[in-house]
């Protein structure tokens, strides 16, 4: 059985995507239907109302496929089947069916630039040296000098592991346990390409493409052309000559200006995962002040027309900071990380959003007001609009991996195990599961919920912040980010966002005269003087102006 829906419509000039509000969730840690103690597609369909209700328009799932869950399902042992931890393929057409019924479109993985040491392929390349598939994967017969490095440094000392079965050595930029594919190789990538094909069959509308550039370096070895870009025009003309509406967003940790070729004339990716911007917001949030934002918009090269940026707060792995600076880096390290163990791989921090903002309801609801104030399309991550917290106990980039916290009742309502979770659940502090969930957040009208729903739902009525551009305003006050999105000299909307905790004024000119559409509520209360407008500290106003 196979899905297909008519929300699959988009055209050259508005692609569906422009308008999109993306919610990131990972099955195993969403919601269990069937008492395993891990999450599933089944449970995740059952709660795709509440993505819904949030202002989302499209759900991204973190994978499923068969896998022996060593790196969170990025460890593929097969890539075209639904791993039975998650369910059976009937239910991945009943979870896309139920989403388009609700007005979502679904985005999964595409994760290809390695396997799991599991996979098929690798276990006939490693044991037959006259299998097709010992071509599949990059070998050598001593490590050999190349300037990748791992990509996990403190827990992989090489990219190159020693096997025993095949008697010669393989890469792996990631975990030892997760070969390299060879993409140079066209029969890989013919593989690839029938594995898109397998689940644009069963409806979903795009896929995330995982480590992108770590991807082009083995296409740049086979062909230096457009410096291996190339492969993304012949993915991006694959899935197009199928399904013309579907989205390729990706995974590209890269200096800004590298994202010109990775979207290339909108021919290559339809969105780029925004690591700049992201890294100048937390350095914002740092500093309370709007200059680093500021600085970061200005010095990124503009998506080409029906191209987008995609930006978001935090994710499922750590927040790398490689964009900044050494001395940016440890400013953020000290004001969210200062402990080494909140520290991961000498460039991240591996703490969920409220933690790093002291669960400081007000300070989150900012930062989603900044996020969501940024041209491109914003990506909500699963807990963080209820303001869910961390555990430091876990490995690496799995402190930030912990249930849904759905309710103060048994096991959080995310399962109905007795025999223990996929995860431990928060239970510490504030951020205990019986303090901050989904159900109490509900039935409390200034709850970080709603606040997150109303400026999501706002953004989306305001089809101006969707362009692929805006521009910064000089408002008098450094901690105030001003954002115009609209015709140059035209109307539009200013969002307004005040990074510090202390009060600001933001001195607008006599021609911006605006209609308010949202505010937190201090500076909803705060009377404007002519064209000085407050914001209160760690607040937001959108205006609607007229010129």
């Amino acid at each position: 059985m196979t899905s297909t829906s008519t929300s699959r419509t988009q055209t050259a000039e508005r692609p569906w995507f422009a308008d999109a509000v993306i919610y990131q969730v990972d099955p195993n840690l969403f919601a269990d239907s069937d008492g395993d103690g891990h999450g599933d597609l089944r449970g995740l369909t059952a709660r795709l109302e509440h993505v819904r209700d949030l202002g989302a328009t499209c759900v991204w799932i973190l994978p499923f496929y068969g896998t022996p869950y060593r790196d969170g399902g990025y460890d593929v042992s097969d890539h075209r089947t639904v791993d039975p931890l998650f369910g059976t393929m009937e239910d991945l057409d009943r979870l896309v069916a139920r989403a388009h019924e609700l007005g979502l479109h679904v985005m999964t993985e595409l994760v290809v630039q390695h396997t799991s040491d599991q996979h098929r392929w690798f276990r006939q390349a490693r044991r037959d040296p006259g299998s097709p598939y010992r071509d599949y994967y990059v070998w050598a017969d001593h490590p050999e000098e190349t300037d990748v490095e791992p990509i996990f440094p403190g827990v992989e000392d090489s990219v190159w592991a020693w096997d025993q079965a095949a008697g010669r050595y393989y890469r792996h930029l990631f975990y030892s346990h997760e070969p390299d594919l060879d993409l140079s190789r066209d029969v890989v990538r013919e593989e690839i390409a029938e594995v898109a094909d397998l689940w644009l069959d069963h409806g979903v509308d795009g896929f995330r493409v995982d480590a992108v550039p770590s991807i082009i370096e083995r296409t740049r070895a086979a062909d230096p052309t457009d410096h291996g870009l190339w492969w993304l025009d012949e993915l991006r003309d694959h899935v197009e000559s199928r399904h013309p509406e579907i989205v390729l967003m990706g995974e590209v940790d890269e200096q800004p200006e590298e994202y010109v070729g990775y979207f290339g004339g909108n021919h290559r990716l339809n969105l780029i995962l925004n690591f700049w911007i992201n890294n100048h917001v937390f350095l914002a949030l740092a500093r309370g002040e709007a200059g680093p934002i500021v600085d970061a918009l200005e010095h990124q090269p503009d998506p080409p027309p029906g191209a987008r940026y995609a930006n978001w707060l935090r994710n499922h792995d750590e927040l790398d900071l490689e964009r900044l600076t050494d001395a940016e880096r440890a400013e953020v390290f000290a004001a969210f990380a200062p402990e080494p163990e909140m520290q991961l791989y000498g460039r991240g921090i591996r703490r969920r959003l409220s933690p790093m903002l002291g669960g400081d309801d007000r300070w989150e609801a900012l930062a989603h007001a900044v996020m969501l104030s940024l041209p491109g399309v914003p990506v909500l991550r699963y807990g963080d609009e209820v303001g869910q917290g961390e555990d430091l106990s876990r490995p690496e980039r799995t402190a930030v991996r912990t249930p849904m916290q759905w309710t103060g009742g048994r096991n959080a309502g995310f399962s109905e195990s007795v025999d223990g979770l996929a995860a431990p659940l928060v239970t510490a502090g504030i951020f205990d599961y019986r303090r901050r969930n989904v159900a109490d957040q509900e039935r409390d009208p200034a709850s970080l919920l709603h606040r997150i729903r109303a400026m999501v739902q706002a953004r989306r009525s305001l089809p101006e912040t969707t362009g692929r551009t805006c521009r910064p305003l000089d408002v008098g006050a450094s901690s105030v980010l001003a954002l115009h999105h609209g015709a140059d000299g035209g109307p539009g909307v200013v969002l307004l966002a005040n990074l510090s905790a202390e009060p600001a004024v933001a001195e607008l000119s006599a021609a911006l005269p605006g209609e308010e559409v949202l505010a937190d509520e201090v500076s909803r209360e705060l009377a404007a003087d002519g064209d000085r407008l407050p914001v209160a500290g760690h607040g937001y106003r959108w205006l609607r102006v007229r010129s």
